[in-house]
């Protein structure tokens, strides 16, 4: 028997990242899957059949459920849920923050290293006074992500601009300080009328790209920003037939900057292979003095996932800068624009399971977040971590008795689902969980990127969640819970 729901998303986004990061060591699961569906895949590893959900392909999470999440235990959900004044909301830790910006400051350079933050994964203004402290720039995505980070303290020399929406309002901040990629030809061409004999970057799609579930270097993936299924970036081809070169030419440009990104959550071997392309890059403009590699780190919020290590990663792009001194005589400087990396296994959603629904093959418990939180699972297909906590919030109720369940969220959305198949969010996926009762709290770790900035905010008008940063066990409020008049501020009466 096949049940078949319709699954709309009413927002729509466009995104260049999703990625993942560390894995939890207090988490086995094992992934199998119940293939019943007559659906077949393609090679980029989507369904030919993605209009519908099937509920009867689905997988269990079969685990021993965790008496913890990542960093927080029963005892320390109450507190922080006082802070905040109610569920949901999002938790950080700091120090798993600044754990991950000291790793990323000593990935392996031959000649200068600058560090960037990917501030579209998490661009909370708390959240990025810790980066700036620590010594991280910025990598906006829009005009309004500068703006945004100068609030928060840091110079408009602090950061460097990738957009897919060039704005006139370019100028301004260009004439303050902003480095500038051009992201296509009429960007460049935009750039050089303004600015004539200027200084800017340039994105460069290589041809190929990895990202997330796909295996495809070249099909179109929602987390795949490389190759000809791509928009991002000047296409290499572009390069190559001398294009590039006759607009820098015909406006003076001095390209100081080479920028190449290929996908979040990339195959690491993929992406050394395009690092050392995008080195190549710099020989065709010798005004280069820096390469941009773009972010895209495979690591794993789940155990059984593959983590991307630095070191190892980065000591063959080292060599390959310093062989390109010999080669050519120019010392070029490193930048790495990390955002999944730096925040995704430092933040969780703390919610509570608020029903349950069981029907003839399925338990559901419903939570009191959902795709307003969390948009990743019914994007994506994600898979995040999900640990049931007593609502007591004590560690001795935790107990052992399990259930398989599948998760959801809160919205009136058939698609608003916490636990999909892997890469598949139109399939029901089941987790074994801690068995729930209501008022139980939900952990869902992992969430620290792409859920708090890219979420289908005010769906079902339910306002944003509140967040709050946890150091040593204590929570401090760095953004409050959205009021409902905050909500319609700027609606008028007609």
């Amino acid at each position: 028997q096949k049940i078949r729901m319709k699954f709309s998303l009413l927002v729509l986004l466009q995104v260049s990242l999703v990625g993942t990061t560390f894995a939890f060591n207090n988490i086995t699961p094992k992934i199998t899957h119940s293939l019943k569906s007559s659906n077949k895949h393609s090679s980029n590893g989507h369904s030919s059949n993605d209009s519908s959900m099937n509920l009867q392909r689905h997988s269990n999470l079969h685990a021993v459920p965790p008496s913890s999440s990542a960093f927080l235990n029963s005892q320390d959900i109450p507190p922080l849920e006082g802070v905040v004044g109610t569920t949901p909301f999002y938790a950080y830790s700091k120090e798993r923050l600044e754990e991950s910006a000291s790793q990323a400051l000593a990935f392996p350079n031959a000649y200068g290293l600058t560090v960037r933050y990917a501030m579209k994964a998490l661009p909370t203004r708390a959240v990025l006074q810790i980066f700036r402290k620590s010594g991280i720039k910025i990598d906006a995505s829009s005009v309004f992500e500068v703006e945004r980070a100068v609030m928060a303290g840091y110079e408009y020399s602090d950061i460097s601009l990738s957009t897919q929406e060039l704005g006139e309002e370019f100028k301004g901040l260009v004439e303050k300080g902003v480095k500038v990629n051009c992201c296509s030809l009429d960007q460049l061409r935009k750039f050089g009328s303004a600015f004539p004999g200027g200084k800017c970057g340039v994105r460069i799609n290589p041809g190929v790209g990895s990202g997330g579930f796909s295996k495809s270097t070249t099909g179109f993936s929602k987390t795949n920003v490389g190759g000809p299924s791509s928009s991002f970036g000047i296409w290499v081809g572009s390069v190559e037939d001398g294009t590039v070169g006759g607009i820098v030419e015909e406006y003076g440009i001095e390209v100081e900057r080479i920028h190449t990104h290929i996908g979040s959550g990339s195959d690491p071997e993929i992406w050394k292979q395009v690092a050392v392309k995008s080195l190549s890059f710099a020989e065709t403009f010798p005004t280069v003095t820096s390469v941009n590699l773009g972010g895209g780190y495979k690591v794993g919020r789940n155990p059984d996932e593959v983590s991307t290590d630095l070191q190892e990663i980065g000591e063959p792009v080292k060599q390959a800068f310093i062989d390109f001194k010999e080669k050519n005589g120019r010392e070029i400087k490193l930048e790495i624009e990390p955002g999944t990396f730096l925040v995704a296994n430092a933040g969780c959603v703390v919610s509570k399971v608020q029903d349950i629904v069981t029907t003839s093959e399925y338990t559901f418990l419903k939570l009191d977040c959902g795709m307003t939180d969390l948009l990743r699972p019914s994007l994506y297909g994600a898979i995040h971590p999900v640990t049931v906590l007593p609502s007591s919030g004590s560690q001795s109720d935790v107990g052992t008795e399990t259930e398989d369940a599948v998760v959801v969220g809160h919205c009136c959305e058939s698609g608003d689902l916490m636990t999909p198949l892997p890469g598949e969010p139109e399939s029901l996926g089941t987790r074994e969980v801690r068995k729930a009762s209501i008022g139980d709290y939900c952990v869902i770790d992992g969430s620290g990127a792409y859920c708090s900035g890219m979420s289908t905010k005010n769906y079902n008008s339910f306002p944003e969640a509140g967040e709050v940063l946890v150091e040593g066990g204590k929570g401090t409020l760095i953004r409050k819970r959205q009021r409902l008049e905050q909500m319609l501020v700027n609606e008028i009466d007609i």
